[in-house]
């Protein structure tokens, strides 16, 4: 990128982490299934961004081939969310953002190789500095194998998502992106759902909401849905994929604090969260300065 972002994107990028960190506690608040917990996400999210995109009147028209491929984008979403949602379920919430922390490792590796570019040394790095980091925080809790390699899936997905998503933003309003890869999350979900009624994978959760989940699952379609994900889009113009990812890596940073102050003494913080903090941090902060530093390889 030719120019660095200004502070005012920076700021919008950490509130939007925010958001998200906001996103794992919804999660746990809500007791349905997790495959449900997504469907019921996306089609509201789907519904919320149809309505956005009509009332700013821009257009729904991207191509078909470019439809098609934003909906496979949103497929990986959604399988994204549910391994999110399914880790936080069979094992605690630490070990499932410990093993989202490998988000920008991946990411490291998959975008140079997407856009055809060497893998850059510094991200690999820095990468490894913001996961060591999480180890800190979490390293209690990492003898739950399951659901350690269900958030490591998780990551996985959610690094192909972002480097995939980056190429829409070069031509497409945010909005109109981001309802295409709902729909596509939507139909996914769905099939999931399906599949898992089917053979009786939910574990006896139910798929219809109580009656105080809907306010939990608006919130989540509105708010860190449609608001986050299509301000995150928008955001993709100014910052590259690594550099999103690296940030996401304050999520489970923001999540417990939210936690603790939600929950109070149940979310009780040990030392090594605070020195796992301070490693995360390094990263994310150390890399915006370390890049302008550095001559971009193309």
């Amino acid at each position: 990128m030719s120019s660095s972002p200004p502070l005012r994107s920076y700021l919008q990028l950490h509130f939007l982490v925010l958001i998200w960190g906001f996103t794992a506690i919804l999660g746990l608040l809500v007791t349905i299934a997790p495959t449900a917990l997504v469907l019921y996400r996306t089609f509201f999210a789907a519904l919320g961004l149809a309505l956005v995109v009509y009332l700013r009147k821009k257009s729904f028209r991207v191509g078909r081939g470019q439809a098609i491929r934003m909906m496979g984008v949103g497929i990986l979403l959604s399988t994204h969310w549910i391994l999110f949602f399914a880790s936080a379920r069979v094992s605690t919430a630490s070990v499932c953002l410990a093993g989202m922390s490998t988000t920008s490792l991946w990411t490291s590796l998959v975008e140079p190789l997407v856009n055809r570019q060497r893998v850059r040394p510094l991200e690999v790095l820095l990468g490894l500095l913001a996961v060591a980091g999480l180890y800190i925080v979490f390293r209690f809790e990492f003898n739950h194998a399951l659901g350690l390699i269900l958030a490591l899936g998780s990551a996985f997905l959610a690094a192909l998502f972002t480097v995939a998503n980056s190429h829409f933003v070069k031509r497409h309003d945010a909005f109109v992106i981001t309802f295409y890869e709902m729909v596509g999350a939507s139909i996914c979900s769905l099939f999931f759902v399906i599949v898992f009624q089917t053979y009786d994978l939910n574990n006896a959760l139910p798929l219809w909401p109580a009656s105080a989940d809907w306010l939990w699952i608006l919130i989540l379609a509105g708010v860190c849905t449609v608001y986050a994900y299509s301000m995150g889009t928008q955001l993709m113009k100014q910052f590259s994929a690594y550099m999103l990812n690296l940030t996401v890596n304050l999520e489970p940073v923001y999540g417990i604090a939210l936690a603790f102050v939600i929950f109070g003494e149940k979310e009780r913080m040990t030392p090594g969260f605070y020195l796992g903090t301070l490693v995360i941090l390094l990263a994310v902060l150390a890399y915006p300065l370390l890049q302008r530093r550095q001559p971009m390889a193309g």
